[in-house]
């Protein structure tokens, strides 16, 4: 971003051969960036204390009267430009030849003390003059910079109307705010960067997290940040709840007019990002479509279209994922996937179906599958490997699965070796084996018959009397006559083993 040429500082007033002032001392006695720090306004004052009545970063002016009375004694020197020093004021202009003749002693030491620019205003030079000064000097450079940021914005305008208009917008900004620029997609990812490789790896992966952070909050926001000591402006793309991107700039706040050219790239880019919406919805549709044409097991359809539109289905065997993320996390979860079904062409295919998001992906590589819950918090029940002919068959075990699933992505081998009746895990199997074993526990409460125990203990010794009695610790006589009171309350011949299978199945869930 171009400077003001004639900027308001110190430095630029010294220069200023009309107004003939002169710098006491040497420069190398002050803080290194002390004649070079904006001078906000230029006040004169020979108030002992006017301290109540400045404002910091300013300069002021004084003719030393109230110094008359001090004599060669330099503690009211020190005293003054010390509550200066901590107001601060950024420099002390000395009016010769009014009260005395050149600069007093001590008050030359006492700034050199606290490294504060003193000069000599000389009698022909009115203060007035000095104010004025600055006062156009901050005007000239707030002209410039407004001038600068419509320059800023046609150039930004024009680059908009190039073939890759997104690309040029971005390259335009960068050389604008002579700094790094960098757009980060829908997923988090770092798409565009100008100048490429300028931050280090370090600094851009620390940044990626604060921006996956911004977008995992799904609100529209503008931030500003430090990474690593490097300052960041964040700006997100698109509307809350459907954010597009990211743009980072390598620079701190930003003043109104650098923010007046960031909004006006914003708008642009976010215009150039919803245009495509149309064409995201399009292909969404298109995709959905399809899902139906594979859980037929024929993938003849699917094949083609994806083969002309998106390089191709996964190379068989395939693994079938199913989410049913939030309809809000579903978007950003569906333009993540359209990302990365472009940059992997055929590696993934992905459509909404009945019971969410159908996820396909090559049974030789699924960690698009545990990258894709991980960064999203959601929940994926993945089938076993199958060919398309089975896809059906596969979309069911990601179904099942999914309804075990807590978090991240649970595959339906695991559910699967858990054995079948951990499938009654379910609210309705608990009903149904509470209303199953209800007359067994309606007895043992009411008259501690401990049928409940006793038929447990039973089936659990493939239903042998004796061995269950062992177990129990009764005698056998007992749990004969304890099995042939749950039979009739519950009006079943346990003789035959669907019956005892029934009754084993209600243990075990309810």
């Amino acid at each position: 971003m171009d400077a003001a040429p004639d900027a308001p500082t110190l430095r630029s007033l010294l220069r200023r051969h009309d107004l003939r002032l002169r710098l006491e001392g040497d420069e190398a006695d002050l803080e290194p960036d002390a004649l070079d720090r904006p001078i906000r306004w230029i006040h004169s004052s020979d108030l002992a204390d006017p301290t109540p009545f400045l404002s910091e970063g300013l300069a002021l002016l004084t003719t030393g009267t109230q110094f008359r009375e001090a004599g060669e004694d330099a503690v009211p020197y020190a005293d003054y430009v010390r509550r200066l020093a901590a107001r601060g004021v950024l420099g002390l202009g000395f009016g010769t030849e009014v009260v005395r003749d050149g600069i007093p002693p001590a008050l030359a030491d006492a700034c050199r003390a606290e490294r504060m620019p003193l000069f000599e205003v000389p009698y022909r030079t009115p203060f007035i003059a000095v104010a004025r000064a600055n006062a156009e000097a901050i005007a000239g450079q707030a002209y410039a910079r407004r001038s600068w940021s419509l320059a800023a914005q046609r150039a930004i305008s024009l680059a908009a109307l190039r073939p890759d208009g997104l690309g040029a917008t971005l390259a335009e900004l960068a050389r604008q705010f002579e700094t790094w620029v960098g757009l980060f997609d829908a997923s988090g990812a770092l798409a565009r960067e100008h100048p490429a490789g300028a931050l280090d790896a370090d600094v851009l992966a620390a940044l990626a997290d604060d921006v996956g952070a911004v977008l995992r909050r799904g609100a529209r926001a503008g931030s500003a940040l430090h990474v690593g000591g490097t300052p960041f402006t964040l700006q997100t793309l698109g509307r809350g709840g459907h954010l597009r991107g990211v743009i980072a700039i390598a620079a701190g706040d930003l003043d109104q007019e650098g923010r007046g050219v960031l909004t006006a790239v914003i708008a642009m880019a976010g215009l150039a990002l919803e245009q495509n919406e149309g064409l995201s919805r399009a292909r969404g549709l298109l995709r959905a479509g399809l899902v139906p044409s594979l859980l037929s097991d024929d993938p003849s359809l699917a094949r083609r279209i994806a083969r002309d539109l998106w390089g191709g289905l996964p190379q068989a065997p395939v693994v079938v994922a199913v989410t049913d993320a939030a309809p809000a996390r579903s978007d950003a979860a569906s333009e993540w996937l359209e990302l990365r079904a472009t940059d992997t062409r055929g590696a993934v295919f992905y459509g909404r179906g009945d019971e969410g998001l159908v996820l396909v992906v090559g049974a030789a590589d699924t960690s698009a599958l545990d990258e894709f819950a991980s960064r999203f918090g959601i929940r994926l029940g993945a089938s076993e490997p199958t060919a398309y002919t089975g896809f059906s068959a596969a979309h069911g075990q990601a179904a099942t699965a999914l309804r075990r699933a807590t978090a991240g992505v649970l595959r339906f081998g695991e559910v699967a070796a858990s054995g079948v009746l951990s499938a009654l895990d379910t609210d309705a199997a608990r009903a149904l084996a509470r209303a199953r074993l209800a007359p067994l526990r309606e007895s043992d409460e009411r008259a501690g018959t401990a049928l409940v125990e006793t038929v447990r203990a039973w089936l659990d010794n493939d239903a042998r009397i004796d061995a269950a009695a062992t177990a129990l610790g009764v005698h056998r006589h007992t749990v004969r006559a304890r099995i042939g009171q749950a039979e009739r309350l519950l009006e079943t011949d346990l003789a035959s083993f669907a019956a005892r299978a029934e009754l084993w199945a209600a243990l075990v869930a309810g």
